[in-house]
C-alpha cells in the first residue's frame, strides 16, 4: 500500500483521507490552522459555537458511508437531525415561504402565492428528477479526465437543456417572481449566480427533498472533530500548526511536500484539499507547470467571496417567526447578482443568508441566549474594495437591517460576535482572490472543464474539494473524494500513460463542446 499526504483538513481532505486509511494506505493529513474543518472551523465566544461555514447537510448517507467503511456506525459519534422547513425564505415585505420534502405542503405553500403555479412546480420537478439521475447519481462520484468523458455526456446536458441558467429553466414552470426565486436561489450555496449557473444544478432542490436537509448536533464543527477521530482511528496522523510551503516535484510526479518549517515529507501521492489555484500558483513553481499556468488560472472566472457575521444574544427570538435556516430575499434579485458577479460593486442592498442553530440545538449557545450568523454575498478581490476600511460599516448595516426587519433591539443585546470577510478567505484559508467557493460553476467550468481529480500535470497529484469535479457543496465535496479513493486504487494496480498535455484534436474537441452547449 502507498504512502500518501493530504493538504487541508476540510470536508474534502477528511473525506479522502478516511476512505483512503480504510483502503489500508498510510496517510498523513497536515493543516496549517490549529483545529480541522477548513470552512467549516469553529469559532468559540464567550460560551457560544460558531459554525464557521457549511451548516446545510444534504444526501447525509455519504457521511455515513465513512463510517460503514470502518466497521462504524456514524451515529454512534455524531447525531443528525432533520430540519423542517429546510428553508424559511422571506420577501422584502417580511413574508415568507417555507418548504421541505413533502410535496403537498409545498403545493400548499405555493397555493398561498399563486396557485397557477401548483401545476408548473410538479412539471418542474418531473424534469429535474433525470437530471438528478444524471448529474448526481451517475456523475458525481465519476472523474472526467479526458475529452472523451465529456462527449459521452454532452447529448445528455443538451436534452437536459444544461444550456439554459437555473433562473431562466425554473422560469418555464413558475410564474411568480418571488417563487422563481425560491426554486432558483440554490447555486447560490456553491458560489454560482442563478443566472449564469447551468440548470443542472437545478437539480439541488430535487436532492433535497430526495434526501432531506440535516444538522449535526452540536455543530457542524461535532461532525468534523468526529471524522479526524475516525481516521485516527484508521491508523492516519493529523499534524496541526502544519502548513506546507511546496509540493515536490520530479518531472511528471509529485515526491512529497516541503513544510513552512523546512521538514521535507516524502510519499508515493499527494492529494490537495487547498484551493486549486493557490496549489498550483503557490505550491509548485512555475517551471513545472505547462497547463495550469498563471495566465490561465487567472482567466478562469472565480465565484462571490462572503461577509459573514457570528453574533449570539443575551436574549432568545423564538417569537420572530424565524426558523434554524433562513433566506432573506431583498428587493432585487438579478439587479444584485449583476453587481456581485458582473460589476463586482458592494451594494447598497443585500439579500442574507440567516442561521439560527440554537433553535434546534441550545447547546451552541448559553441557557438564555441565542445563537446565529449571517451570510451576505460580496464580490471576490478581483472589485478592489478595502475590507480593511469596508467591513465595519458593512457589520453595522447588517446589524441595522436585521434589527429593523427581523431582530428587535438587536444591537443592544449582542453579547458575542466575530466576522469573517474576503480577506479571510484569501488569507488564512488561501482562496484566489478571496473567492469563497473558488471557481464559478458554469457550464464550460464545470465536469471536464474543471481543474480534474488526478492533475493533468502530474501522474501522482490528486484534488478534492470545491475547486474541483464535481463542484463545491458538502454532495460535491465528499463525492471528490470518492473519485480519489478509485483513482488512487486504480493507479496501485497499473501505470498511466503519461501525457504531456491534451492533444491537438482533443483540444478541437473541447471547442466544439463548448460550442454546441
Amino acid at each position: 500500500m502507498a504512502k500518501i499526504i493530504v493538504i487541508g483538513g476540510g470536508f474534502g481532505g477528511l473525506s479522502a483521507a478516511i476512505r483512503l486509511a480504510a483502503a489500508g494506505h498510510r496517510v498523513d493529513l497536515f493543516e496549517k490552522r490549529d483545529k480541522l474543518g477548513g470552512r467549516a472551523y469553529v469559532y468559540e465566544v464567550n460560551g457560544f459555537i460558531f459554525d464557521g461555514g457549511p451548516t446545510v447537510i444534504t444526501a447525509s448517507f455519504l457521511f455515513d458511508d465513512l463510517w460503514t467503511l470502518a466497521g462504524r456506525r456514524r451515529e454512534d459519534d455524531v447525531q443528525f437531525v432533520p430540519c423542517d422547513p429546510f428553508y424559511r425564505i422571506f420577501d422584502h415585505h417580511g413574508r415568507s415561504f417555507d418548504y421541505n420534502g413533502d410535496e403537498a405542503f409545498i403545493l400548499n405553500q405555493i397555493e398561498r402565492w399563486n396557485p397557477q403555479d401548483k401545476a408548473g412546480y410538479q412539471q418542474f420537478i418531473a424534469t429535474t428528477k433525470p437530471i438528478f439521475q444524471k448529474g448526481f447519481v451517475e456523475l458525481a462520484d465519476k472523474p472526467f479526465l479526458h475529452v472523451t468523458d465529456m462527449l459521452k455526456v454532452a447529448p445528455d446536458l443538451i436534452r437536459m437543456q444544461s444550456y439554459k441558467s437555473v433562473y431562466r429553466y425554473v422560469s418555464q414552470y413558475i410564474q411568480n417572481d418571488f417563487l422563481r426565486r425560491c426554486f432558483s436561489f440554490h447555486p447560490l450555496l456553491i458560489g454560482g449566480n442563478p443566472f449564469d449557473a447551468p440548470s443542472i444544478y437545478a437539480m439541488i432542490h430535487y436532492l433535497e427533498r430526495q434526501w432531506g436537509v440535516h444538522y449535526a448536533l452540536g455543530g457542524t464543527g461535532a461532525l468534523v472533530a468526529a471524522m479526524g477521530r475516525l481516521f485516527e482511528s484508521l491508523g492516519g496522523t493529523i499534524h496541526l500548526n502544519a502548513p506546507v510551503a511546496e509540493i515536490l516535484v520530479d518531472q511528471r510526479r509529485v515526491t512529497g511536500v516541503r513544510l513552512a518549517n523546512g521538514t521535507a515529507q516524502m510519499a508515493d501521492a499527494v492529494v490537495s484539499n487547498a484551493d486549486v489555484t493557490y496549489t498550483y500558483r503557490t505550491l509548485i513553481p512555475a517551471a513545472y507547470r505547462h497547463i495550469y499556468t498563471n495566465r490561465k488560472l487567472e482567466r478562469m472566472k472565480y465565484g462571490m467571496s462572503l461577509f459573514v457575521l457570528y453574533f449570539g444574544t443575551d436574549r432568545r427570538y423564538t417569537d420572530t417567526g424565524l426558523a434554524h435556516h433562513n433566506i432573506l430575499l431583498g428587493e432585487r434579485y438579478e439587479g444584485l447578482l449583476t453587481d456581485i458577479f458582473e460589476k463586482q460593486v458592494l451594494a447598497d442592498d443585500f439579500s442574507l443568508y440567516l442561521h439560527m442553530p440554537s433553535l434546534t440545538d441550545p447547546s451552541v449557545a448559553p441557557e438564555g441566549c441565542e445563537a446565529f450568523y449571517v451570510l451576505a454575498p460580496v464580490p471576490h478581490l478581483g472589485a478592489g474594495i478595502d475590507w480593511r476600511q469596508a467591513a465595519k460599516p458593512y457589520r453595522d448595516r447588517l446589524v441595522r437591517f436585521l434589527e429593523e426587519q427581523y431582530l428587535p433591539d438587536l444591537s443592544r443585546h449582542i453579547i458575542a460576535e466575530h466576522s469573517i470577510d474576503p480577506l479571510h478567505f484569501q488569507d488564512e484559508l488561501n482562496s484566489y482572490l478571496g473567492a469563497a467557493f473558488s471557481f464559478q460553476p458554469t457550464l464550460t467550468q464545470s465536469a471536464w472543464f474543471r481543474p480534474h481529480n488526478r492533475s493533468e500535470e502530474f501522474d501522482n497529484l490528486y484534488f478534492v474539494g470545491a475547486g474541483t469535479h464535481p463542484g463545491a457543496g458538502l454532495p460535491g465535496v465528499l463525492s471528490s473524494a470518492i473519485i480519489v479513493e478509485n483513482l488512487i486504487g486504480d493507479a496501485q494496480t497499473r501505470r498511466r500513460v503519461p501525457r504531456a498535455s491534451a492533444t491537438e484534436t482533443e483540444t478541437e474537441m473541447a471547442r466544439e463542446i463548448r460550442v454546441a452547449l
